[in-house]
């Protein structure tokens, strides 16, 4: 891995965190917003800083960073260049309990309502899959299973949109699916977080047995691996960290899908070296897309999914033009 990649990538987000902080209707001044994040201005801008900005920027940062290492990991592990955090289930299980909130009212009860029920439908996830695809299954077992979870997860979700008791309340659920950080606070960051770290540190465990996947499975065996619990790991890790993730923002796709793709040729295609610089370079993608948000439609904010399936697209195109011309 070149030696200037992680710093690099560390100060980018830094700076993107900086501006994340200073881009809002507010209009407020980079010393007043330095100031009000200390607390040392009036009550409106302490509000604005610490109370709307600061948690959706903290957000911004940990959900990027959870979607760029959960995408390197599982790409690593099924050696698939395709996978994404969704392919397994989580995404839309966590989607589907949060929507489930939404549709009976209960996030209407209770702030909180809402991301506890998006990462009980990731747990209920993790079960599932590991119950299909058994103790013992490969990856292609593993991928069959969490693309049936996630087409049920999707069959019912349409099934709650199909049978909202009202307009307004299949909207909400719409946007909700969208993705947004709009409207977070403090309590959501102190929900999320805690769990998206835990998940950060054993899907970093698994670096040492991507690296060794890559001369094959019975390689890594016979070095000392134990694929079955580097699975469990991995799993584990995803459905903590990308659950809390989906649980408090929504779906926001792609994320997982282009960073590692980007980063990839710079750490010499290891996939352990992936892992940390695409959490770094998924944290600073998604602050520049919640930047955006706020920047390019200020009297309506486009939803950050929106944002980000607008750049993974034309990133898709890219790789099919790519692959033609490696063909020939």
């Amino acid at each position: 891995m070149r030696g200037w990649l992680l710093p690099s990538l560390a100060l980018l987000v830094i700076a993107a965190f900086a501006g994340s902080l200073l881009v809002g209707p507010a209009g407020l001044a980079p010393l007043a917003v330095l100031d009000g994040l200390f607390g040392l201005r009036s009550e409106t801008v302490v509000l604005v800083v610490q109370e709307i900005r600061l948690p959706r920027s903290l957000l911004a940062a940990t959900i990027g960073a959870t979607l760029g290492l959960a995408g390197a990991a599982l790409q690593g592990y099924l050696r698939n260049p395709l996978a994404e955090p969704g392919l397994i289930g989580i995404s839309g299980a966590a989607a589907l309990g949060a929507v489930l909130t939404l549709y009976t009212g209960l996030s209407a009860a209770f702030s909180l309502a809402l991301p506890i029920g998006g990462m009980a439908g990731a747990v209920c996830a993790v079960l599932l899959v590991q119950a299909l695809a058994g103790r013992d299954a490969g990856t292609l077992s593993l991928i069959l299973a969490g693309v049936a979870v996630t087409s049920f997860a999707a069959a019912l979700t349409s099934l709650a949109l199909n049978l909202a008791p009202s307009p307004f309340a299949a909207l909400e659920i719409v946007f909700w699916l969208l993705g947004s950080l709009s409207g977070r606070s403090m309590e959501h960051v102190a929900l999320a977080v805690p769990f998206m770290a835990i998940g950060w540190l054993l899907l970093a465990s698994c670096a040492r047995g991507l690296d060794a996947l890559t001369l094959g499975e019975d390689a890594a065996r016979s070095l000392g691996f134990d694929l079955r619990a580097l699975r469990r790991r991995l799993i584990l890790g995803t459905a903590l960290s990308v659950g809390a993730a989906t649980a408090v923002a929504g779906a926001i796709g792609f994320v997982g899908l282009v960073i590692p793709h980007l980063l990839r040729p710079l750490v010499g295609y290891r996939p352990g070296a992936l892992l940390p610089v695409s959490a770094l370079g998924g944290a600073v993608l998604l602050l520049l897309a919640d930047m955006a948000v706020r920047v390019v439609t200020p009297g309506q904010e486009l939803k950050l999914g929106v944002v980000t399936a607008l750049i993974g697209a034309p990133f898709f195109f890219w790789l099919v033009v790519q692959s033609r011309r490696e063909a020939t």
